[in-house]
């Protein structure tokens, strides 16, 4: 039967769209009916690449009589996480509070008021030691809501009260300083993995916002012992199975502490992180390592995730087809010697050495992951190429794992700012015109006539779910980076648009605290609200970069004011939780250097010395420095007013804190200053 989910903008829900299931999305509908019905709400919330999502669907969802008595008894709904991450993080804050963990798939039952009183994750067809079935939950929770309705209605307004008062207490505090960023370094080096890279133990998540932290600590500072964990940990991760030694790009995350074996599914936000991390770690140190990640990265990124109308798709799957009909997690990028000998034939032992491929396996079966155990200048580097071509060639046979191809804006402004910075830092103009192609499609078909930002769209139409926090502090990040890089003022302007939403929408006005829902948006039990980095930046931190360096660009002072308020919070946490305030970290890195302001101006924006000038200014490593390119008295850049051509050559003038250097038409004397 086909339900209510299949002309969503969601692959996820229309996924689900054939299931015996009676879903509903996630609307006032929903609950309407179940309040008609008098049943209970059963929320299930996932995403597309989730590997425990799809089992659980077809163990569960697809069975015929699992799905008549959920029709019976339950009002189904489904969420995207992706698409309603208020949604999630609201329930998921239940969930986390009533098991001590949580996950997707995502389980909750709840009351036709939207109030939880039974909550999970994956639940199996048949039971297990410790872990009821399926079926045992629908039956306990149904008998519970017709036998215990009383205690039920009890429970639920408890965690819905519980949930309302969770409300960060929040008196605006102060930015990090000197001392607090060097606490939270020291935090860091406390749980750094010296062996291995990275920080904790299994399962280990690339740290992209901790190395930018690092990294900029270490051009503000001098600290070798910062610059020595970010690049020891990319190393690390460039070498290991978490990362796709033949077509580029990163896995999720490790399953291991060594990043041996990863969980294969392919998500545009870390690429996109990790392609920035990459570049300014070549930008800092000239590892020509870290200069062919962050370009296999991004190509990764613009050859498998570019959509048709210029965005970037949300993720691959971490399964795909064995080649016997079943889906099989990491099935298209593992080997064994066998199938290295079908390919490379002579070169397979050689092939096996230089990726670690071993008669026992590294993952399951045999198979393994490959990976960059051994220096590589001991191979011949001819051969090698060979290798990897015709490996690549191989796998390019093999049945490729799904995409998701739901276009999501915060994470489209991620791409944006990556592939802007690395095109304009290895002369990829490819990569700076798929960065405004990205950027052309958020303004296009996410952008209303309010300068309203929908969180996702699909085949060039846009959702019905509105955009979040971090939509509209990515997305205006990814413009600022843009701008700098393309000397296109319009997208310092779009910038602007969004960040006066979040100073009006999102922002208390009294304490500073930003929130992850707008004022207007829909109201759920609490509005969330969280400053602390989960896979991507917190909407919080990313806000408050953008807003800091929005105020860089145009002196802006209530700009540069919420971004000082909104850092508050980093420094209470900063010096106790540093690994899960990385970005927060970051901007206050910028903020304590000023953020420097660089204007170059050239008698052409296609003049080769002003170019070679304005790279340089990109080039520069002081943290969170801002870059406006353009002809005297350009209009679009408010840096660019009143800064004229020193005998008529292109120049560069450097300021912060209402301090400016003296004018120079010398990169050497601009590579200096910002250094």
């Amino acid at each position: 039967m086909g339900n209510r989910l299949a002309q969503a903008t969601s692959p996820y829900l229309i996924q689900h769209a054939d299931n015996p299931v009676d879903w509903w999305p996630w609307e006032t509908d929903a609950f309407e009916e179940a309040r008609r019905r008098d049943v209970p709400v059963f929320l299930s919330v996932g995403y597309s690449a989730c590997h425990w999502c799809h089992v659980m669907a077809h163990e569960s969802f697809e069975d015929d009589d699992t799905a008549a008595y959920m029709n019976e008894h339950f009002v189904s709904v489904k969420v995207d996480r992706e698409e309603r991450p208020d949604v999630d993080a609201v329930y998921m804050e239940a969930v986390q509070a009533a098991t001590g963990q949580g996950g997707w798939p995502m389980s909750v039952f709840m009351t036709p008021d939207g109030e939880p009183f039974y909550f999970g994750t994956y639940f199996p067809p048949e039971a297990r030691p410790g872990m009821p079935s399926f079926r045992q939950v629908l039956e306990g929770v149904r008998r519970a809501w017709g036998e215990r309705r009383e205690e039920v209605a009890e429970v639920a307004g408890k965690i819905a009260r519980d949930l309302a008062e969770r409300e960060i207490s929040y008196d605006g505090g102060d930015a990090p300083g000197e001392q607090a960023l060097a606490e939270a370094l020291l935090g860091l080096t406390r749980e750094y993995d010296a062996q291995r890279g990275g920080f904790g133990g299994a399962p280990k998540f690339p740290p992209s916002m901790v190395v930018e932290f690092l990294l900029r600590h270490h051009a503000r500072t001098g600290s070798e012992g910062a610059l020595q964990m970010a690049r020891d940990t990319c190393e690390r991760m460039a070498r290991g199975g978490i990362y796709d030694q033949l077509g580029g790009g990163f896995a999720r995350y490790s399953v291991d502490r060594d990043w041996v074996v990863p969980h294969f599914e392919k998500m545009l936000y870390d690429n996109a992180l990790l392609c920035r991390a990459y570049a300014h770690l070549w930008r800092a140190t000239g590892s020509e390592l870290a200069r062919r990640v962050a370009l296999e990265t991004a190509d990764f990124m613009v050859r498998e995730l570019r959509t048709p109308e210029g965005g970037f798709a949300s993720a691959l799957d971490a399964d795909s087809d064995d080649g016997t009909g079943r889906h099989v997690e990491g099935a298209y990028y593992v080997w064994t010697p066998e199938q290295f000998r079908e390919v490379l034939r002579d070169d397979a032992e050689l092939a096996a050495q230089y990726f670690g491929v071993t008669e026992e396996g590294t993952f399951e079966h045999g198979a393994s992951v490959l990976r960059l155990p051994q220096a590589e200048g001991v191979f011949d580097s001819g051969r090698i190429e060979s290798v990897r071509s015709r490996l690549l060639a191989a796998r390019g046979e093999r049945p490729a794992p799904g995409r998701d191809d739901k276009v999501v804006a915060a994470w489209n402004g991620l791409a944006v700012a990556a592939l802007a910075e690395t095109g304009a830092y290895f002369g990829r103009r490819d990569l700076v015109e798929a960065a405004v192609g990205a950027a052309d499609l958020l303004v296009r078909v996410h952008l209303d006539d309010h300068a309203r930002l929908a969180r996702t769209s699909k085949d060039g139409r846009a959702g019905g779910n509105a955009g979040v926090l971090e939509d509209y502090g990515d997305v205006a990040e990814g413009f600022l980076a843009l701008a700098s890089v393309s000397g296109e003022g319009v997208w310092l302007d779009f910038a602007g648009l969004l960040l006066d939403h979040v100073l009006t929408r999102f922002t208390d006005p009294e304490s500073g605290a930003l929130y992850d829902t707008a004022a207007d948006a829909e109201q759920l039990i609490r509005r969330p609200q969280d400053p602390t980095d989960n896979a991507t930046p917190s909407g919080w931190t990313a806000a408050a970069g953008a807003l800091l360096g929005y105020a860089a660009h145009t002196g802006s002072e209530p700009h540069r004011t919420a971004a000082e308020r909104a850092l508050g919070v980093v420094g209470a946490l900063g010096p106790r939780v540093p690994r899960f305030v990385g970005w927060g970290l970051a901007v206050a890195e910028a903020l304590l250097d000023g953020p420097r302001e660089v204007a170059v101006v050239g008698p052409a924006l296609g003049d080769p010395a002003a170019r070679a000038l304005h790279r340089t200014a990109l080039l520069g490593t002081a943290p969170g420095a801002v870059v406006a390119f353009g002809t005297p008295g350009d209009g679009e850049f408010p840096l660019l007013a009143d800064r004229p051509l020193r005998g008529g050559m292109p120049t560069a003038y450097v300021c912060r804190n209402f301090t400016c250097d003296a004018p120079t038409t010398d990169p050497d004397r601009l590579r200096s200053a910002l250094t």
